[in-house]
């Protein structure tokens, strides 16, 4: 990890990839930057006007709580 990765608020890009990896191959994900397994969360909702219903995934480290939210049926961050 870097500094600047340190003091970030959000995950990098290459972060996200792996959690999404790690969530796809169907593990539970670890936080990148505390090694602690991530809480997941799933969020429902309606279509919205999208075609149809949206599943998603909403993970959070419960040491540095950050959090990504994953698209589950698209497999893209949401």
């Amino acid at each position: 990890m870097t500094n600047g990765q340190a003091g970030s608020a959000q995950y990098s890009q290459s972060e996200l990839q792996q959690i999404r990896d790690e969530l796809t191959s169907g593990k539970m994900p670890m936080c990148p930057r505390c090694a602690v397994a991530m809480t997941r969360r799933e969020i429902g909702g309606g279509s919205f006007g999208l075609g149809y219903a949206r599943q998603r995934d909403w993970l959070i480290c419960g040491k540095c709580r950050r959090s990504a939210i994953f698209d589950i049926h698209r497999g893209t961050r949401t």
